[in-house]
């Protein structure tokens, strides 16, 4: 996309090359994220700049592909949906976000259903999913899908062994009625170690911007890790199927595991570029007669910075 802008544009193109930047020091403040933590809570030192450059210059690439991606998809009318799913503190969250970052949320939106009400425990297991896939031209990402049946719910004892074993009856079929309908199903799985695991939630213990992460179930899982891996094992056994299969993402880690993902997931989708005409900006229509109103001083917001 290119755009046509006036001739005394060396200070202009400055400008926007200092806002272009500004924009990505979101991810920079997102790597706050990233921050590890030892058993005695200090802090690890990341990793040495050159890798760091690196890693944003091949993030900020990808983003651009999943701009075009996402232009495509809107141009075709297709149709994704991508699962992920994986222990707590695997770094799913981490990877949807890079994904959304720089899209149109009114073309790819995050679906992270909370635990069902009342209502929702009576309804047939899948329909309170069906209302989130995407119409023509819509992605939509799932940070944790019906396969919570398959994880959680089996080892918390939160279904029972006939509501399991229907769940692996019906799920194949599910989501092989999705792929006939015209979506891309697409699922990861993100696979973390033991020792990884227990060095992240020692991160939510000690940083104060990462507690709110850390819940009852959380805790439960660390000692439930056998039964988990027993229950990941059958799940990715029995709903493995042609029409929607399962990708494992090594994720111990979490840069590696986001470029890789997101890597994975443009090969998989036929997108292609789309051309864009050139925009020209229009002149600002200006009336002799109009004046603009002051803003009273309190209705300002304080500038302390």
């Amino acid at each position: 996309m290119t755009y046509s802008l006036e001739p005394d544009s060396q200070a202009l193109m400055q400008r926007i090359h200092r806002d272009l930047i500004d924009s990505y020091d979101e991810e920079f403040e997102m790597e706050l994220e990233d921050r590890e933590w030892d058993a005695d809570g200090q802090l690890v030192r990341e990793q040495d700049e050159d890798l760091r450059r690196r890693y944003f210059r091949e993030l900020f690439r990808l983003q651009g592909e999943l701009v075009k991606l996402q232009d495509w998809v809107v141009s075709s009318r297709h149709k994704l949906v991508i699962l992920f799913e994986g222990r707590d503190a695997a770094g799913k969250g981490g990877v949807i976000k890079r994904i959304t970052q720089r899209l149109n949320p009114r073309v790819c939106r995050v679906a992270a259903l909370p635990a069902p009400n009342d209502r929702e425990r009576t309804q047939w297991y899948f329909q309170r999913y069906v209302s989130h896939l995407p119409a023509a031209g819509e992605i939509v990402l799932f940070d944790r899908s019906w396969y919570n049946r398959a994880g959680v719910e089996k080892v918390m004892g939160f279904c029972t062994d006939d509501e399991y074993e229907e769940f692996f009856r019906s799920v194949p079929e599910f989501e092989r009625m999705l792929v006939r309908s015209g979506i891309q199903l697409v699922k990861y799985w993100f696979s973390i170690t033991d020792d990884e695991q227990h060095l992240r939630f020692l991160g939510r213990i000690h940083d104060p911007l990462k507690q709110w992460k850390l819940s009852p179930m959380d805790l439960e899982s660390r000692r439930r890790w056998e039964d988990y891996t027993r229950a990941k094992e059958a799940m990715l056994e029995r709903t493995h199927i042609a029409e929607a299969p399962w990708w494992v993402v090594q994720a111990v880690d979490k840069k590696r595991a986001r470029l890789n993902c997101i890597g994975h997931l443009l090969g998989l989708v036929p997108y292609h570029e789309i051309p864009h005409p050139q925009i020209d900006l229009p002149q600002r229509v200006r009336h002799e007669d109009y004046i603009r109103r002051p803003v009273p001083e309190n209705m300002m917001v304080p500038e302390r910075y």
